[in-house]
This record gives C-alpha cells, sequence and structure tokens, in this order.
C-alpha cells in the first residue's frame, strides 16, 4: 500500500523541516510548499490525503487556501497549525472548513496522532460497505453510504466533522446532547479539543441546512444545557 500523500504548507523552514523528518519517519509520504498560491495550483494538480496549513503564508494565507480546498470536489482533511493560540483564531480556522486546528509550538507527537486519528477517519468513509438508508429531514436527504447532503438534487458539501456531527444529530431528533457530550459522542473520547469547537460546527451546519441560521428551526440551542435536532420528518426508508 502507498503511503498516504501529506501535502505541508508552511513558510518557516525550521518548522517545515522538524515536521517532514518526523511525519516522514512515521511512514507518510510529505511534499512541503512555502507559498499559499503555489499551494493551492499544486492541490489542483494532484491527489493528495491530507493537507497540514499554516495560517500566516507569503503569496495566499492559510485560509484563502482553506477556503479554496473546500470549494472542490471531494474531501480532503485540514489540519491548521498556526502561532496564532487565540480561541478566536481556533474558531476562524474550523469556520473556514479545518478539521483539525492545532496552535504552535506543539508536540510532535500530539501532530502525529491528530493526522493519524483523521487519515483513519478518512480511510472509513471509503470503506463504508452496503447502502443504509437515507435520511430525510424538511427538504433534506442525508445518505449514509455516500456521505453526502442533498436539498433536492443540489448536493451540499460537508466537511468529515460537520456530516458526522449531522448524521448524529439526525438519527438521534428531539434529544438534547451537552457539547461535552457531542465532543465524546462525534469526536471521540480521545479527542482533546474545547467545546466552542461543537458551536463551531453547529453555526456552520446552520448556514448550510437553516433558512435562517439566526433564527435556527433544526438545530436548537437548549441554554444552558446544549443542543437539540427538531425534524418533521425523521427518519425514513
Amino acid at each position: 500500500m502507498s503511503p498516504a500523500r501529506l501535502l505541508l504548507v508552511e513558510d518557516d523552514d525550521a518548522v517545515a523541516g522538524v515536521v517532514c523528518l518526523h511525519l516522514q519517519q512515521a511512514g507518510y509520504a510529505v511534499h512541503r510548499e512555502a507559498d499559499g498560491r503555489r499551494a493551492m495550483d499544486l492541490f489542483d494538480r494532484q491527489p493528495w490525503d491530507l493537507l497540514l496549513l499554516d495560517l500566516m503564508l507569503p503569496g495566499a494565507d492559510g485560509l484563502d487556501v482553506c477556503r479554496h480546498v473546500r470549494g472542490r470536489p471531494g474531501h480532503v482533511p485540514i489540519i491548521m497549525l498556526s502561532a496564532r493560540s487565540a480561541e478566536m483564531h481556533r474558531v476562524i480556522g474550523l469556520e473556514m472548513g479545518a478539521d483539525d486546528y492545532l496552535p504552535k509550538p506543539f508536540s510532535m507527537v500530539e501532530l502525529t496522532a491528530r493526522v493519524r486519528a483523521l487519515l483513519r477517519r478518512a480511510a472509513g468513509m471509503a470503506r463504508v460497505t452496503g447502502e443504509p438508508a437515507p435520511l430525510h429531514f424538511g427538504a433534506f436527504r442525508l445518505e449514509p453510504s455516500r456521505r453526502a447532503l442533498f436539498r433536492q438534487q443540489q448536493a451540499l458539501p460537508l466537511t468529515l466533522r460537520e456530516f458526522d456531527l449531522l448524521h448524529f444529530f439526525v438519527r438521534h431528533p428531539q434529544v438534547v446532547f451537552s457539547r461535552a457530550q457531542l465532543l465524546d459522542r462525534v469526536w471521540g473520547p480521545g479527542f482533546e479539543g474545547y467545546e466552542h469547537t461543537v458551536n463551531s460546527h453547529v453555526n456552520r451546519l446552520r448556514t448550510k441546512i437553516e433558512a435562517d441560521p439566526h433564527d435556527p428551526r433544526l438545530i436548537c440551542t437548549v441554554w444552558g444545557v446544549g443542543y437539540r435536532f427538531e425534524s418533521d420528518v425523521g427518519a425514513r426508508p
């Protein structure tokens, strides 16, 4: 089996050298690009299994690159790497479609673990077998076998985590879940993230499925507790 192909977009030579060395030792094929605009061109020309993306870059910044990648067909996992550790920057990265965010300085052991976890989740998508029945809610159709969301015949792009979160909500209508419970059930018990991560993903889902994201009727906030999914149709064959 060929090693997973990782595209590292990082303009700091010292950081890039350490990251490349450790991930190559872990068995991955890593290509480093220092310029955001060149990284977008390279992404379009070759297939990649995962993107490691710095936030501050020459040519085009990490948010521009993330936006570009999310505008393309398919889903490549993205881990943002940035010296900006403030919560606001984490939220912006997640809002733009990153699957994970790791502030600098970071442990190479932790980075490798997060790369491995995202690649494992992406591989799980590709190994889906059988044809589970679509799940319907309102004007939407969620197809687990294709990991796809449709409004009538229009496909709506979802990141890995967005799909998993929406799939979980649709399968558990009318049940109130705290943010901690959602982190545990959707991200997994080993995820060392912040509960605000759930808020960010819920906000992104609302922009895609709510008629008015500021007055949500599907993913409802239960103040002081968490979220509840409302569906007038629920799951049906």
